[in-house]
């Protein structure tokens, strides 16, 4: 299909939550065909529409990795239409996260390490899953970008502070050039 062009922090956009689905049209298979793309090409392991600056619940996470011997895996993409956590655990787990849209940024961030998560299929099936480990992680950090919601705002404020700043000033030196 087609790779789109990332929505970067500090543009405002990534701070609104994203509308729900209705139907599931040929537009909305198109468009996480869209964001599988890019998502792969950016490289990441997940991504939310808002991110290419559709602001509907769509996310598409692929969490296979290249083997030891660098021959690729298969790839496992998985699109969650609607996605709502259902349940987390009370046991947190720490993982390093990043950003397609807060590029070259990584902060170990403190979440539930067990999620349920409800969401439709695009056949439009009502499904639910049950994740852990890193699958846990990216849901979660996903389902916050459709809330407006970015992974620094799990940091303190200080580091929060300086990677927003970073960007926004980064921002009006490309805008200036």
């Amino acid at each position: 299909m087609a790779i789109r062009p990332l929505v970067i922090l500090p543009d405002a956009l990534l701070r609104k939550p994203s509308e729900p689905i209705g139907e599931i049209t040929p537009a909305i298979r198109a468009l996480a065909q869209d964001m599988l793309d890019t998502m792969y090409d950016a490289p990441g392991i997940g991504l939310a529409a808002v991110q290419i600056g559709e602001m509907v619940r769509l996310v598409t996470i692929d969490i296979s990795k290249k083997s030891e011997d660098d021959e690729e895996t298969p790839k496992a993409p998985m699109v969650f239409v609607n996605p709502e956590i259902v349940w987390a655990s009370d046991e947190l787990n720490v993982h390093e996260e990043g950003c397609l849209s807060i590029p070259d940024y990584y902060e170990e961030v403190e979440r539930p390490a067990r999620v349920r998560v409800r969401y439709r299929d695009l056949d439009g099936a009502a499904q639910e899953i049950e994740a852990d480990g890193i699958l846990a992680t990216c849901l979660q950090h996903e389902i916050d970008h459709l809330e407006g919601v970015l992974f620094i705002d799990h940091l303190s404020r200080l580091k929060r502070e300086r990677v927003t700043k970073r960007f926004a000033k980064q921002a009006r030196r490309e805008s200036a050039a």
